[in-house]
């Protein structure tokens, strides 16, 4: 380190009366680098880590002068390595992670290196959360029923954690039954700010879940990342991206009465996504800002990936030092945190003009209404008084327009299942407290009790054959919610605890009674879910729900009790009362005051202390078994197996210029999403994995569901493209025009209709690359990596949209896969492609970041055109990835090296 930087080092005093180090953002700025107090919070931070993580090597002196210098709208070229304090990974995301690690392992002793050489070089959690499922509810005994069911389905997934966390020494576990992964984060693994050797620095992390972001409401910087891009940073490397924009959203005015944070999320969803923010930094100022509360920030943070944004960052305040200390911090460690912060000239939510931003827009909270949003996008907001209209509208528009092409009439249709229930379109079967965007949050939750507790006081029920669940993404929920006296009336609803995990947001919804489900198949009916959930993909929630609405935890209960989105709520009473009343939602819809009222109650130190204190005193996780050792002996398992990835080490694969003679695997559309390229939910028994699966002996009753099973990859390239409401355009559509759903494609030049799998396969038999192609956004959707996995897997050489998810694209390239994107207006409409045709891609001499290629397009009548594409290999160091295969075999390679 060069002189100068050397003196960046400083002192700060404590309030113990100690002192602290710091590496002085200040002393850049007092050494001519920028003016570092004008840059957004959010980047200063980044640039403390690359100040005090310089070595020459993996950071160096240009890296930090490059982002000092940082300006609001200059070109992005530059590439920032951000070396993180911490990795937080969810079970779905991080058992394929733990089983690579296991791999490289194995690799290490094969070529006779020291096996812990592959160790995390920076704490790593993983938090058990999205295995479990609602096969029970309604009932007491649906929260320990369930995890039995989880923990009999799972037991060998969780051996091999157990494994893991005897064999690293930085990998630990918070099993099932605490909460979901960024609940837990927020109130339990974030410290605010790290020491190490007496240096103080801030909190930072990445995550195996696209909503790690919910962290970035304490002040923290953070985002998901594939499994693909955390295992390098856990093992020594910087995540690599190239310096953001930051987008300035002034936040004034304040919320009117009745308006919950969910309505908040929602309007600001829309409205960044339509402003364009992805792969942006976003940041939240203004009085408007500093007046939310610090869940409700992080209810904001958390719906980061549905705008597209990178983060959506708050800063540290007052109001974020109260929350770690009623959440169970120490007071040394909030004391540290607000003088450190204070040290740093980073502490307070900035005003207007404080900051220089890229871009700033204003949203006035006053003109936040009540809404929902759906039924297929998070990002697709319709203000609560017009939903009845907006569902009939859709009923019978085209998918084009988001609709369901239904004849108008049958809206009014009611059907008899087996057993007489009276079912019909636009029915809520599904009403689900679910996700960490909203549980989080208590002023919803009481909210959502209040009205319970009215709704029973005056007489309204919930039909029993709605699904209705609550799965807090803690246990201090259930305790402020016992303490309140609140969960007996949400009981009475049937909002019963199910779990404590991700559940019905992450496709856990668990299985309709059979009658339902042949009713709402024979009969085609587009049935409804309601859920205080972030994702509403199609297929996500439920294969046999096509409309998925979000919605506050209230008005999850309203419509439970309401029973169909074509009731107009705002005009129509809920249901009749004890004697005989019409009930309205504005008779049971509780106030902010009463909600306030009830708040202190939520927060409690000893209960935070205590519920996380023992986190591993579960008897069924304490019966759980597992081997010993540095290096795993892997089993016959259909849930764990050795990832192929590193079959062919320590083989130089050198970067693809030449695709040649390519098919087409797939052509898709817009909003291509990792859940339809790689589901997280149910397998079905006719699917390549459901017939795998049976192969190897296993009933369709205990398949599970492929995120449950994604530490095997058999199961997991068998069910890339297999979501059931995934479209290719390359299958004819039916009569009436509609597309045809499912995994499948073409074979060429046989024309035999095939699951996209088995072509996949043919094609690799065959020496045949392949190609996928589609519209806007592909990728959006979770931080999967299997979808890139699965990808490869298939044989994928390449994959051409229209435009790419900042993970997914990352990923991509991670896995040796190469991201293009078509510009100048082309697209597949355009070039008029079916999939018979040929294809030949030249990425030229050599490959350079963001380069040109040139695909060549052979029709069937020998018509050649060519078309140039841009290159989305963004960075230098993805370049390197590529060039190796893939950032796993780059990795191990630096490391055993």
């Amino acid at each position: 380190m060069s002189h100068s930087f050397c003196q960046s080092l400083r002192s700060f005093s404590l309030p113990s009366g100690s002192e602290g180090k710091y590496y002085s953002l200040a002393a850049l700025e007092e050494a001519g680098l920028g003016t570092i107090s004008r840059l957004p919070v959010s980047i200063r931070i980044v640039l403390e880590s690359v100040l005090r993580n310089l070595d020459g090597e993996k950071v160096t002196e240009d890296h930090i002068k490059q982002l000092a210098a940082w300006k609001p709208n200059d070109p992005r070229t530059h590439e920032i390595p951000f070396m993180v304090a911490r990795v937080v990974l969810q079970d779905f995301t991080g058992v394929p992670l733990l089983a690579d690690l296991a791999a490289m392992r194995g690799v290490a002793q094969r070529l006779g290196k020291d096996p812990k050489r592959i160790e995390p070089l920076v704490p790593v959690d993983l938090v058990v959360d999205h295995s479990v499922q609602i096969d029970h509810y309604g009932n007491e005994q649906a929260l320990d029923l369930n995890m039995k069911l989880e923990f009999q389905r799972n037991h060998e997934r969780y051996q091999f954690l157990k494994w893991g966390m005897q064999a690293f020494e930085t990998f630990k576990v918070v099993p099932p039954g605490i909460g979901i992964v960024h609940q837990v984060n927020l109130e339990y693994l974030a410290r605010g700010v790290h020491q190490k050797n007496n240096i103080y620095y801030p909190d930072s992390l990445v995550g195996t879940d696209s909503h790690t972001t919910m962290i970035n409401g304490v002040g923290v910087v953070g985002w998901g990342v594939g499994g693909i891009e955390a295992e390098a940073g856990m093992l020594g490397q910087p995540v690599y991206f190239l310096t953001p924009d930051v987008v300035g959203v002034h936040l004034t005015g304040k919320l009117r009465e009745g308006v919950t944070a969910t309505d908040l999320v929602l309007t600001i969803t829309e409205l960044l996504r339509m402003a364009k923010v992805v792969g942006k930094f976003v940041e939240f100022f203004g009085e408007g800002a500093a007046a939310l509360s610090v869940s409700t920030r992080a209810t904001v943070a958390n719906m980061a990936p549905e705008y597209g944004a990178t983060m959506g960052f708050f800063p540290v305040d007052n109001a974020t030092i109260r929350f770690m200390e009623s959440t169970g911090r120490t007071l040394a460690e909030t004391q540290a945190l607000e003088a450190y912060f204070k040290a740093q000239g980073l502490f307070g939510v900035p005003q207007k003009d404080d900051i220089d931003y890229s871009q700033v827009l204003e949203l006035n909270l006053d003109t936040v209404v009540p809404s929902v949003a759906g039924p297929k996008r998070p990002q697709d907001r319709i203000a609560l008084d017009s939903l009845s209209q907006k569902f009939t509208e859709l009923f019978s528009a085209v998918p084009e327009k988001n609709g369901f092409n239904q004849p108008s009439e049958k809206l009014a249709q009611r059907f008899k299942t087996s057993d007489q229930t009276d079912i019909g379109s636009g029915d809520v079967l599904i009403a689900a407290i679910t996700s960490c965007t909203n549980t989080s949050n208590p002023s919803v939750l009481l909210a959502a009790g209040l009205l319970a507790k009215r709704a029973v006081e005056l007489g309204l029920s919930v039909r029993p054959h709605i699904k209705t669940s609550l799965a807090p993404g803690s246990r201090v929920v259930t305790d402020y919610l016992t303490r309140t006296g609140l969960l007996p009336y949400l009981q009475k609803l049937g909002f019963n605890i199910v779990a404590y995990g991700c559940t019905t947001c992450i496709g856990n919804s668990g299985p309709l009674s059979p009658s339902i489900e042949e009713a709402i198949t024979e009969h085609d009916l587009i049935a409804c879910a309601v859920l205080s959930g972030n994702r509403n993909f199609e297929a996500r929630i439920h294969s046999a729900i096509k409309a998925n609405f979000l919605a506050s935890p209230p008005l999850v209960v309203a419509y439970a009790i309401a029973g169909n989105v074509t009731k107009d709520i705002y005009k129509e009473p809920l249901g009749i009362g004890t004697h005989g009343e019409p009930i309205f939602l504005r008779d049971i819809w509780p106030t902010d005051a009463e909600v306030n009222s009830l708040l202190e109650q939520a927060f409690n130190q000893e209960i935070f202390r205590e519920r996380y204190r023992n986190l591993d005193d579960h008897p069924l996780w304490q019966a759980i078994s597992s081997t010993t050792g540095q290096v795993y002996n892997w089993a016959d398992s259909t849930y764990i197996a050795e990832p192929p990835f590193f079959a062919e080490f320590p083989s130089i694969t050198k970067e693809v210029l030449h695709i040649k003679e390519a098919r087409a695997l797939a052509l898709l559309g817009d909003s291509v999403t990792t859940d339809h390229i790689s589901p997280a939910g149910a397998i079905k028994a006719s699917s390549p994995a459901g017939k795998w699966l049976q192969a190897h002996g296993v009933s369709a009753i205990d398949f599970n569901s492929y995120g449950a099973r994604r530490g095997h990859h058999e199961v997991m390239m068998r069910g890339t493209f297999a979501n059931v409401r995934i479209k290719n355009l390359m299958i004819p559509p039916k009569e009436d025009g509609t597309m045809i759903e499912g995994g499948i494609t073409r074979h060429l030049p046989d024309n035999a209709v095939l699951s996209i799998y088995d072509a996949a396969m043919l094609y690799k038999a065959e020496g045949i690359p392949t190609i996928i192609f589609a519209g806007e956004e592909y990728g959006t959707g979770s931080s999967r990596d299997w979808a890139a996995k699965g990808t490869s897997l298939q044989g994928v050489k390449a994959v051409i949209a229209k435009s790419f998810e900042r993970i997914h694209r990352a990923n991509l390239v991670g896995m040796g896969v190469l991201p293009l994107q078509f510009i100048e207006g082309h697209s597949i409409q355009s070039l008029k492609l079916t999939g018979d045709e040929v294809f030949n891609l030249n990425l030229g001499e050599t490959i350079t970041p963001q380069g040109c290629a040139v695909l060549s397009v052979c029709y069937p009548d020998n018509t050649v055109i060519e078309i140039p594409l841009l290159l989305r290999i963004d960075t230098p160091i993805e370049v390197r990835y590529y060039a190796k295969g893939g950032i796993l075999p780059f990795v191990l390679e630096s490391l055993l090296n």
